[in-house]
């Protein structure tokens, strides 16, 4: 797939305000970006899906949020697993950890459940979480600690979730030590699992620290007895497998539930043993036993023949922890039997593919899609007639016969991570799985995963975070192959996501590595690499690191013009994304020289009415304002409105950001009264189709609060950006460029209203947190802000 930079190729930014102010002074956008425009009016931009909008006002404009946010506890960070079937409590091993909680001297409580795979580690961790939050605890962390940077990434989800000090949303790691601070002095309380710790001395920094208020535990599970692993307040706990009574408990349980308990016989207590004892291994011989109505005696003679099987596919060198063989072993019976359930031939391409995604869950429509279908029914291990060929239905019940056979929890009130899989099991299915079906499967899950992304991810966050959450998986376990002839969809997905949400410095940490991994894939002149290195520009210059935008997109667009030449659709998107990073600098000129030939070439190629002409138009449109050509820029934008109804629909994004723009031209002419009409008619809009935490639907409440201020609604400009405000510290951090704008509107709001201390103490925080976040790039921004402070301390308005 050929990828178009960032989907707003000539976006000038993401839906926040432009700010300047009267005089010969800077404009400053949303990241901090300086303009320098004189600007005799009033005026201030926003941007989104490609176009600029702007409202103007008196005094200095700047984007943003305001009072902070309340957090509704309990919070719950990470997917905790639900408990097995048949789970049992094991009193004697919980007492073991309990007392090596009680008995250690210091604050912090941290066991480190040690033990080999599929003892139950995981299970106990979560039957703590579980009962931690019955019990009224304020927070629960569960975090992937198989890799540092997922612990870092739950880390720094938490640190938004509590709101955290000094989580500033543009780096995951500052963000993760934001939060270990916060838990270290908070006086809630908190409990942190870091599930399968692979790594001791990579997740050495990520041990949370001693909790000063006596008011946090930790529980980490892990297969490794590193010295590492204990001292500094930790004590290792051994995780065995079940006792024999133990064993013999879960069995009879587990078959009791299922009104089978007449499969026991005298030979339970051999099975057991054979099956090392290992609670995994025996859910798995519960279930085959259950549905196949097979006693133990005869499971185990089965189970005989299917280790030795198991000794040509999973050899005994590759178990080095002993307990992978009893698992795989009992998989492969399991399997076998699925395999010949109805739907005949689906259960083993099924597991398969599920083995390539998060353990932790993912939704079940994945099941039904077209993707998925179509691989189940070219992998499906048993021929049927073409009456029972392969379709949604059929795909579900080769889930659903998963999960009667114990190879997957199949529960659709775990909503979006509804289909689960215990993490051991995945390995053992990825391990005997064929190089073919495993190169397939990965195939058809990235696909599925990018079929089942809603239209509008700001609607459905906690649906978009398990298929991101599923995408880093598959992408771990399926390594290249995610990558085609036409790039990765499911990655480009993935990264348009994090910045479509406003989630820049995590879009720019995947949106680096897509474009090393499309040089290393491709080639470093491949149109998929220079797609990914200008997609990654768009970021920087989102993210208000312009100087470094601009560096990349002038050489993609040298090397677009070289490869391809001057006039391909691909070129003039370069050239329109580098013009839109000099009107971020305050080359305005330069911006509308290109803007010019831009549009030229676009009316040529497309025609005077297509999207991509629009967008061009209502770009230059925005430059002709900011270089004080309103006249200009009225004319242009007028028709861009007219064409944008016509061809797009009153209601598409493009439209409601043209009538924006057109909005900010009559403001910048005079007519305010006009210009609020216009904004508070898109706002209603863009709550009622975005949803009101849209980056647009912000910027939109940001300028009409600005907009208001300059007719002398100053009261109902501070309440609009109180609100912008609070809600930028929520979604973004305190200290993201676009929070540091809100709030020195908010300031230059309160100073017209004559709440001058109050301006100073947000101008004094703007101004630091400008010049720490964007030091000398952004001087605008701190130009702007001490401009209103010397008013504010001066006593003038």
């Amino acid at each position: 797939m050929s990828v178009t930079d960032t989907g707003r190729a000539d976006a000038r930014g993401g839906g926040t305000a432009v700010t300047g102010h009267r005089g010969p002074r800077s404009l400053v956008d949303d990241t901090g970006a300086e303009r320098a425009v004189r600007v005799e009016g009033t005026g201030n931009a926003t941007a989104c899906d490609g176009a600029v909008v702007v409202t103007g006002y008196v005094g200095t404009l700047v984007t943003g949020a305001g009072a902070r946010a309340s957090v509704r506890w309990p919070v719950v960070v990470g997917a905790v697993p639900t408990l097995a079937s048949g789970f049992q409590d094991r009193a004697g091993l919980r007492r073991v950890v309990d007392e090596a909680r009680t008995g250690h001297t210091t604050v912090v409580l941290t066991q480190v459940l040690s033990g080999g795979g599929g003892v139950g580690k995981t299970q106990l961790a979560a039957a703590y979480a579980h009962r931690a939050l019955a019990e009224g605890i304020d927070l629960v962390v569960w975090a992937d600690a198989a890799e540092a940077a997922r612990v870092t990434a739950a880390y720094a989800q938490a640190a938004h979730r509590v709101q955290a000090p000094g989580a500033l949303g543009e780096d995951a790691e500052n963000d993760a030590r934001a939060f270990a601070e916060w838990l270290a002095t908070t006086s809630r309380s908190w409990l942190v699992v870091l599930d399968d710790i692979t790594d001791p001395d990579a997740i050495q920094p990520w041990w949370p620290p001693p909790s000063a208020a006596d008011a946090g535990r930790v529980l980490a599970t892990t297969r490794r007895r590193d010295a590492a692993l204990s001292g500094g307040g930790r004590a290792l706990v051994d995780i065995t497998t079940y006792t024999d009574r133990e064993a013999d408990t879960y069995l009879r349980e587990r078959l009791a539930g299922a009104d089978s308990v007449h499969l026991l016989d005298d030979r339970a207590a051999a099975l057991a043993r054979e099956l090392g004892l290992l609670p995994l291994a025996l859910a798995h011989a519960a279930a085959y036993m259950i549905n196949e109505a097979v006693p133990c005696a005869d499971y185990l003679k089965l189970f005989a023949a299917g280790t030795a099987r198991l000794d040509g596919l999973l050899p005994r060198h590759a178990d080095t922890e002993g307990y992978g063989r009893h698992v795989a072993a009992a998989l492969l019976l399991s399997l076998d039997a699925a395999r010949h359930s109805e739907p005949v031939g689906l259960a083993a391409p099924a597991l398969h593919l599920a083995a390539l995604l998060d353990p932790a869950g993912h939704p079940r429509e994945l099941w039904t899609t077209g993707p998925v279908i179509e691989y189940l029914a070219a992998h499906r291990t048993a021929p049927e007639p073409e009456s029972a060929r392969v379709d949604a239905a059929r795909a579900m019940a080769a889930l659903r016969v998963l999960h009667r056979y114990g190879l997957i929890t199949d529960d659709p009130r775990a909503g979006h991570r509804a289909v689960r899989l215990h993490a051991l099991t995945a390995r053992a299915a990825r391990e005997t799985t064929s190089p073919a079906t495993h190169a397939a499967a990965g195939h058809a899950a990235a696909d599925a995963l990018v079929t089942l992304w809603p239209d509008a991810d700001h609607l459905h966050r906690d649906l978009t975070a398990v298929l991101r959450a599923n995408i880093d998986t598959l992408a771990t376990h399926a390594g290249d192959l995610v990558w085609s002839p036409e790039g990765c969809p499911m990655l480009h997905r993935s990264q348009r996501s994090l910045y479509d949400m406003g989630l820049y410095s995590a879009a720019i940490t995947l949106q680096e590595r897509m474009a090393a991994d499309t040089a290393r894939v491709f080639g470093p002149e491949h149109p998929e690499t220079l797609a990914a290195r200008g997609n990654l520009a768009v970021s920087y210059a989102r993210a208000g690191r312009t100087g470094a935008a601009i560096v990349i997109e002038e050489q993609v667009l040298a090397d677009r013009e070289r490869l391809y030449g001057p006039g391909t659709p691909e070129t003039l998107t370069a050239r329109a994304n580098l013009a839109v990073s000099y009107w971020r600098a305050g080359r305005t000129d330069d911006a509308i020289v290109i803007e010019e030939q831009v549009l030229a070439d676009r009316e040529r190629l497309f025609g005077s009415e297509h999207p991509e002409t629009l967008r061009a138009r209502a770009n230059l449109g925005v430059s002709y304002w900011q270089a004080d050509r309103i006249d200009d820029a009225i004319d242009l934008l007028e028709r861009v409105v007219a064409d944008a109804v016509r061809v797009l629909g009153p209601e598409h994004p493009e439209t409601l950001t043209a009538r924006g723009n057109l909005a900010v031209s009559y403001t910048r002419a005079g007519r305010t009264g006009a210009a609020i009409v216009i904004e508070e008619q898109v706002l209603a809009d863009r709550e009622r189709l975005l949803g009101p935490e849209h980056p647009a639907s912000l910027g939109t409440r940001a300028n009409l609060a600005a907009s208001y201020r300059q007719v002398g609604r100053t009261d109902d400009a501070i309440v609009i950006e109180e609100q912008v405000l609070a809600d930028r510290e929520r979604l973004l951090g305190t200290e993201h460029p676009d929070t540091v704008n809100a709030r020195t509107n908010l300031a230059a709001s309160h100073l017209k209203a004559g709440h001058t201390d109050d301006a100073i103490a947000l101008l004094e925080r703007a101004i630091a947190d400008s010049e720490r976040l964007s030091g000398t790039e952004h001087p605008g921004t701190v130009a702007t802000a001490r401009a209103l402070l010397t008013r504010a301390r001066q006593g003038r308005p």
